[in-house]
């Protein structure tokens, strides 16, 4: 990532609405809204060691052995952790690094079940340094660009087989967000995401709500809302910045308001904007914006500094604990 949307068209795909998946939907044990859900204890540690493990591949570039090693790792990760998983090839026509092989990877637990929500992250790590002063034709280790939002939706998915919840989710992987021109168009990024959203892993497919996370580990990470009103229609604008609240408020009573920020900031270009864009999906970004950086994002961002010495394991325990608390509430009642 990522581009900072400044005009942003409006036009809209329409997808397939059917409530019924690839396989018939099958309604999901009867919640008791008056016992406490138990939220299971997300494990920093266990997230750091998955990042750790994404990096010691080397740079994911699509094309490469490293991102094709990480990907049969992934699936086999998953798959251990008692997800369905889908691996949903395509052909992505790059402006940087030209026509490569891309894999979404799709991690469902419970498929059948009608109620769902889906998580999501980039598992691909930029071509090139193109923001240092050093190395520029050289890719990065994109620890916390791709291999954070990764690591803890794999800890994510470890937790679901230990603690089983009744609701749909789908972990949804996109492959070759970051090969985009950083002067061209925002279709030239995100195009796994693009991909998946004219092409659902499942007909008709349908989630009460999305979270995408995206550079959310490293030491010092700030997290702040988008400014969506003259992006998208009112009642979708509203919508996506609903979920933004209800988010925010639940770190903020977590007591993590000083990380997740009160604040609206200019809308990006992300994976989530394509979800936002094509569906009716409301897709949250959960990406590190400090306040005051020049470039919009952390000074690692597209830099060989985007290694794990940025990474704070605390800040991947906070925004996991955090998610996984959003997760499992939301069995209580739909969005």
């Amino acid at each position: 990532m990522k581009k900072i949307i400044y005009t942003l068209s409006l036009t809209c795909l329409v997808l397939a609405s059917a409530c019924k998946k690839g396989n018939e939907a099958t309604e999901e044990p009867k919640v008791d809204n008056t016992t406490p859900v138990t939220v299971p204890a997300f494990s920093r540690d266990s997230a750091y060691a998955f990042v750790e493990k994404q990096v010691a591949f080397g740079p994911r570039v699509p094309g490469t052995a490293a991102h094709k090693a990480m990907q049969e790792w992934m699936v086999q990760q998953f798959k251990k952790y008692g997800a369905t998983v889908t691996e949903q090839s395509f052909k992505g026509q790059t402006a940087t690094i030209g026509e490569v092989r891309s894999t979404n990877i799709i991690a469902s637990y419970n498929p059948t079940y009608a109620r769902r929500v889906v998580l999501a992250a980039h598992w691909d790590t930029r071509y090139a340094a193109d923001e240092d002063d050093e190395r520029q034709k050289e890719p990065i280790d994109g620890a916390d660009d791709g291999g954070s939002g990764v690591g803890i939706l794999m800890e994510i998915a470890r937790l679901i087989q230990q603690n089983p919840i009744p609701l749909g989710v789908d972990i949804v992987l996109f492959d070759t967000e970051d090969q985009g021109d950083t002067n061209g168009e925002a279709e030239t990024w995100c195009l796994g995401s693009q991909y998946w959203v004219a092409n659902p892993h499942t007909k008709g497919y349908r989630a009460e709500y999305g979270i995408l996370l995206d550079m959310a580990g490293a030491k010092g990470a700030v997290f702040s809302k988008e400014e969506l009103s003259q992006v998208f229609q009112p009642e979708k604008a509203n919508k996506i910045s609903q979920q933004y609240d209800k988010f925010w408020s639940l770190a903020a009573g977590m007591g993590h308001g000083n990380m997740f920020i009160n604040v609206r900031g200019r809308p990006l270009t992300d994976d989530h904007f394509f979800v936002n864009q094509y569906t009716t999906i409301p897709m949250i970004d959960i990406i590190n914006r400090p306040v005051g950086s020049e470039k919009g994002f952390g000074a690692h961002w597209h830099t060989h500094d985007d290694n794990m010495k940025v990474i704070d394991p605390q800040v991947l325990g906070t925004v996991g604990q955090v998610v996984t608390a959003y997760l499992y509430r939301s069995v209580k009642s739909p969005s």
